[in-house]
């Protein structure tokens, strides 16, 4: 969980500085979409921001901060991974991953994402760019931070018993190998009833009793002497 937090921060850290970068993120867009000739379409899912940085971005200035954003992505993907790794499974945690999930997907589509109050990502656009072009890819990282943090802090509020699933997976690991057993130890072995014990003990005496018992006297001829 602290490092699930940990994670948390350094991402909101990066962002910070990503937003100082919007007027650039923004005019890069818009460069792309002149060298792509697509001027009508809003940019509308990551995918597309990555296809305009690896085919229509020309300057070094405008891939930096198309690489900045599809880095907070990937790293917002990676983080609801191990959201969904410690999910207790209670219906608020689940509905929350769940929009998670949907927003860093390459493929949803993000043009009527509208970051509102206490977020000023949208103010910083012109009406036009706001309301037909960027608004919602503006939107996405701050939407997605939200989520999370809303996820960790109704995680932590919860009761400890009904948390204690989610090291489950750890300690069915560790349970899964038979532990060893002591040399000398006398007993059944772990799952081995008794009855089936007493008969294999019996079994192995009587084997080697055999096995004690089947080296013949030497051949002594009639009359009794070698």
């Amino acid at each position: 969980m602290n490092e699930l937090k940990e994670s948390l921060r350094n991402i909101e850290q990066k962002y910070k500085l990503f937003q100082q970068q919007q007027f650039t993120f923004v005019a890069a867009l818009e460069h792309c979409r002149e060298n792509a000739h697509d001027k009508i379409r809003p940019i509308s899912s990551i995918e597309q921001v990555q296809s305009y940085m690896e085919h229509y971005c020309v300057n070094s200035t405008d891939r930096r901060a198309l690489l900045m954003f599809l880095d907070l992505c990937s790293e917002l993907s990676r983080l609801c991974q191990h959201l969904e790794a410690l999910n207790p499974g209670t219906p608020v945690t689940n509905n929350l991953l769940e929009k998670c999930k949907t927003l860093v997907s390459q493929s949803n589509d993000l043009s009527i994402l509208r970051a509102k109050y206490p977020h000023d990502v949208v103010n910083h656009l012109s009406c036009d760019e706001a309301r037909n072009h960027y608004g919602g890819v503006v939107s996405l990282i701050p939407l997605i931070l939200d989520l999370m943090k809303e996820w960790v802090a109704h995680l932590e509020k919860l009761p400890r018993k009904e948390l204690q699933h989610v090291s489950e997976p750890q300690r069915c690991q560790g349970a899964a190998a038979p532990a060893e057993r002591p040399p000398g130890t006398k007993g059944p072995p772990p799952g081995l009833r008794k009855q089936q014990y007493r008969l294999l003990v019996k079994d192995s005496l009587r084997l080697k009793g055999k096995g004690r018992g089947c080296s013949k006297p030497p051949w002594r001829p009639p009359g009794g002497k070698l």
